[in-house]
């Protein structure tokens, strides 16, 4: 994988503080994961930055040696990777991901 990808990913995280690499669009999800992922970050207010994997084939494979997992959706959080689709809606069913947001100073809405 080309450093040059690790550097454009790198560079995303640290310049936004939520950032989700998914599959489609925050506006229009191409699969039930990443859905998933922006239905739980909607629900509780985060602004977040969407990267679409799927128009970037090298940012596809890069974001999965990068994080070394597997699958997309991954959400990062201050430049911190938290996980995908099955941790994150875990997290936040049990509070922990408001915890996070609060600990790493990330303004959220949890109107649910």
């Amino acid at each position: 994988m080309s450093e040059e990808v690790f550097e454009r990913i790198r560079r995303d995280i640290d310049e936004n503080p939520v950032v989700l690499y998914m599959k489609g669009t925050p506006i229009f999800p191409q699969c039930g994961f990443s859905a998933a992922v922006v239905q739980v970050l909607g629900r509780i207010g985060v602004k977040f930055k969407g990267f679409d994997v799927l128009s970037d084939p090298s940012l596809r494979d890069g974001i999965k040696l990068f994080s070394d997992w597997p699958t997309i959706p991954q959400l990062y959080v201050k430049g911190e990777f938290i996980g995908g689709c099955d941790i994150v809606r875990e997290m936040y069913q049990t509070g922990e991901l408001q915890a996070l947001l609060t600990e790493k100073g990330i303004a959220f809405n949890d109107a649910a």
